[in-house]
């Protein structure tokens, strides 16, 4: 077990979205009728980092439903990232372990995207061991599912070409050999399979029968197969697993050079590193102390990787 860095997240409740009763009536009229039945419930998911409206919604003919919708007016670039979404959801094949997207509303100043409700839980936090099984497995399985990537992504090389430059500007005192590291990243990363890149204990559903559905599919790109699965392991670390004995039997992470797998450590606690720092965001008041603590979980990890003191 490695030593727990608490959280000053409080995780399932970390967003201020919009509510049912704050959609405009013709909105919730659409709604209504791409559901097939009036909306009786609306269950606001609180989780996350964004403002948009994001609910499961119940219906009077007992179904149910989870839509996210966003003005184009008053959130534009909310908006932007659910066209995006809608878009990256309809390029997955169809055995991906993803909730499926059911129709898209694009019209009257809004961004509505219904997708399959998936009747399952978020991992508990902190981590515990079981819901880290179930998760990796989950990966692994779509790593294969997901190989190779659909045409039209962006590669991973091209998504992270300017995060070793991160470093260059950072105070870090070891922002010099954390630069030298990242600054290798494009051989490591590079690959041919659908990588999510925001695997995290909120973007994952875990159902009753143990499956897991990965969702909120805005960055996924065309990279190495285990990324995701090294992702993951960023909460459990924070949380006190011992993440290095679950790579060394992992089908994946276990057949990855152990540099390699620090210099992706390295990248990503440089994006990290530089977020943190940003101004916190009226509609968001956790995002920086989330960026934080996984800057702070990364740095803790890759400095007992590496033997720093």
């Amino acid at each position: 077990m490695s030593t727990a860095i608490p959280s000053p997240v409080p995780h399932g409740r970390t967003a201020r979205r919009l509510d049912w009763v704050h959609l405009p009536s013709p909105i919730r009229r659409t709604i209504e009728q791409r559901c097939g039945s009036p909306v009786v419930r609306a269950d606001s998911q609180r989780a996350g980092f964004t403002p948009g409206f994001a609910s499961v919604l119940t219906c009077a003919d007992g179904s149910r439903h989870f839509v996210k919708a966003a003005s184009t007016k008053a959130q534009r670039g909310f908006a932007e990232a659910y066209r995006v979404e809608a878009r990256k959801l309809r390029m997955l094949p169809p055995d991906a372990p993803a909730p499926r997207l059911r129709w898209l509303h694009d019209a009257d100043d809004w961004v509505v995207l219904g997708i399959e409700y998936v009747d399952a839980r978020a991992p508990y936090r902190p981590w515990e061991p079981d819901d880290l099984a179930a998760a990796s497995a989950a990966l692994v399985d779509a790593a294969a599912v997901l190989t190779p990537a659909p045409p039209g992504l962006d590669s991973a090389v091209e998504e992270f070409a300017t995060w070793p430059a991160y470093w260059d500007a950072s105070d870090h005192p070891r922002a010099a050999d954390c630069g030298a590291l990242a600054a290798r990243y494009a051989a490591v990363v590079d690959g041919q399979t659908l990588v999510h890149t925001d695997v995290r204990d909120d973007n994952l559903l875990l159902r009753p029968d143990g499956s897991v559905a990965l969702c909120d599919w805005n960055w996924p790109v065309a990279g190495a197969a285990w990324l995701d699965s090294l992702f993951l392991l960023i909460g459990p670390r924070g949380d006190g697993l011992d993440v290095e004995a679950h790579i060394a039997a992992h089908p994946l992470l276990a057949a990855v050079e152990p540099e390699h797998i620090d210099i992706v450590i390295a990248l990503i606690l440089g994006h990290f590193e530089t977020s943190a720092r940003l101004p916190v965001p009226r509609y968001s008041p956790f995002v920086r102390d989330a960026q934080a603590w996984q800057r702070d979980v990364l740095h803790d990890w890759l400095a007992e990787r590496r033997g720093w003191g």
